[in-house]
């Protein structure tokens, strides 16, 4: 690729990340004419469907048989996802969400071979973290107003206030788990690693964001990057030091705002504080028994699920679940799909986990030997990110949420590129065959990206039309699933008649 290329190549990432940050963390800012929750999802819709019509065309221009190999777990999985919602294609808009999780997870497995391949995983990297790091800063900023403007209201409960933006506190919770690790990177790598104000901007931003991760109790956060830190520790033994180092840092600076800001001045102002307990037994016995219904459920048809969005639809089949409250997801990635679309569906996945930790132990390997590319702590700060990310799937809806999925998709793009093998590309001799195939793939899922984008669309204006009758008939109040009232369709005897 010219020079004139990857100028423009760094461009059009640059613009997109920063559309995609913005849109996840300043939605409340932006003139929208739908919900911030269901702008970003048509923003991933559109992404994905982008990043899978453009990228098949460069990967059959390519015309690499490595290439092929590497993108054949993903194409698998993208495939079961259809394969096993079939049986249910009579459902309404029964096509949506496969297409939503097929895309996704073959787009980032796609993207990140194609950046590996070109060489930009280095230089995109980079680009992300500091354009996380502006926003991130920012965001930190306008939730100091809003602490502010709370306690001059005179109102102890700050965290019914922060964090903002979002239609659940779960919501940003998913977002900080991804982005979190990422932080001390921002110090470590580029060309701004020396500058003083940088470092203070970016300290400043990882206070303020685990500042927010303790006051709103954000457990599986926690938990996450907890566990992320230690696959790095263990498996990149001392090249994680320096990471580690100021990751350390920042938990105490956060630690420290936390007692300042919600303990300590609140004592000050109030009788008494308002903190929220990270040991909420009622939330932790409530997901029990989700998981339980969603474990039952995956052995009814088994092995090959109940069909897509079942879990909204499904007749319940514990007794314990029917009387506890009830979400649109049973808060377990893992089990959802495995509900929803069988075990076929998680080996398909575990088998792209393989190829992943497979990728990942040879760079290791390599750069033990010697980082000539510079990517040791690039690699250590994202696999902690996916990591944490992974481990929260399973306790939350981190694979689900618009806003989520939509920073995960850069954060795993750049993690398959950091792991994928370094290959020199060979110039391209194309033939009369390699371009028209290539030219047909594109036109085709171009074709198939406009028709998914249109059931979208569709799929919204019926939930749009059912929210008339929803919020008089179902005392849930909202269960964001697909879209921000995402409790449809639901079983016949909930859904209601519009006059």
């Amino acid at each position: 690729m010219g020079l004139g290329l990857l100028k423009v190549s760094n461009t059009i990432y640059g613009v997109v990340v920063s559309l995609v940050i913005v849109s996840v963390l300043f939605a409340d800012f932006l003139p929208l004419l739908v919900s911030g929750y269901d702008y970003q999802r048509f923003i991933l819709v559109v992404l994905l469907a982008s990043v899978v019509s453009v990228g098949i065309v460069m990967l059959l221009f390519e015309n690499d048989g490595e290439a092929y190999r590497e993108v054949g777990p993903a194409l698998l999985l993208a495939v079961l996802f259809f394969v096993l919602a079939i049986p249910f294609r009579d459902a309404p808009h029964n096509w949506v969400e496969p297409a939503l999780f097929a895309a996704f997870f073959f787009a980032f497995v796609l993207l990140g071979t194609l950046t590996k391949r070109y060489a930009q995983q280095g230089p995109w990297v980079v680009l992300f973290v500091y354009i996380f790091v502006a926003t991130a800063f920012f965001y930190g900023a306008c939730t100091l107003l809003v602490y502010i403007f709370v306690l001059s209201d005179r109102v102890s409960a700050i965290s019914s206030y922060i964090p903002w933006g979002f239609a659940n506190i779960r919501y940003w919770s998913h977002i900080a788990t991804w982005l979190i690790p990422l932080l001390p990177l921002a110090v470590l790598i580029g060309p701004l690693k020396h500058k003083k104000l940088w470092h203070v901007i970016v300290a400043l931003s990882a206070a303020s964001w685990w500042w927010v991760v303790f006051l709103s109790a954000s457990r599986g956060t926690i938990l996450g990057v907890l566990f992320g830190s230690g696959v790095v520790i263990i498996t990149m033994g001392r090249l994680s030091f320096p990471w580690l180092k100021v990751a350390l840092r920042y938990l105490v600076y956060g630690l420290t705002a936390w007692i300042v800001l919600s303990i300590l001045v609140p004592s000050l102002l109030f009788d008494g504080i308002n903190v929220r307990s990270f040991k909420n037994q009622a939330s932790i016995e409530v997901r029990a028994v989700q998981a339980s219904e969603a474990w039952e459920m995956t052995l009814e048809n088994f092995p090959f699920g109940s069909g897509p969005q079942s879990w909204l639809t499904h007749e319940i089949i514990t007794e314990k679940y029917r009387d506890a409250p009830k979400y649109a997801h049973p808060h377990n990635m893992y089990l959802m799909w495995a509900a929803e679309y069988g075990w076929l569906l998680i080996v398909a996945l575990l088998l792209l986990v393989g190829q992943a930790v497979r990728n990942f132990w040879a760079r290791r390997g390599e750069l033990f030997v010697g980082d000539r590319y510079g990517l040791a702590l690039p690699l250590v700060a994202v696999t902690s990110s996916v990591s944490a990310a992974l481990v929260h799937a399973g306790v939350s809806s981190v694979f689900l949420a618009p806003g989520s999925m939509l920073v995960g998709f850069i954060v795993l793009s750049l993690f398959w590129a950091l792991i994928s093998p370094q290959k020199l590309r060979v110039p391209v001799r194309f033939s009369f065959a390699t371009v028209a195939a290539a030219l047909l793939a594109g036109v085709l899922f171009g074709v198939l990206s406009c028709y998914w984008v249109r059931d979208v669309t569709a799929y919204h204006q019926a939930m749009e039309a059912d929210e008339l009758i929803y919020y008089e008939s179902q005392p849930n109040g909202t269960m964001p699933r697909f879209w921000v009232h995402g409790n449809y369709p639901r079983p016949l005897s909930q859904m209601g008649k519009l006059d």
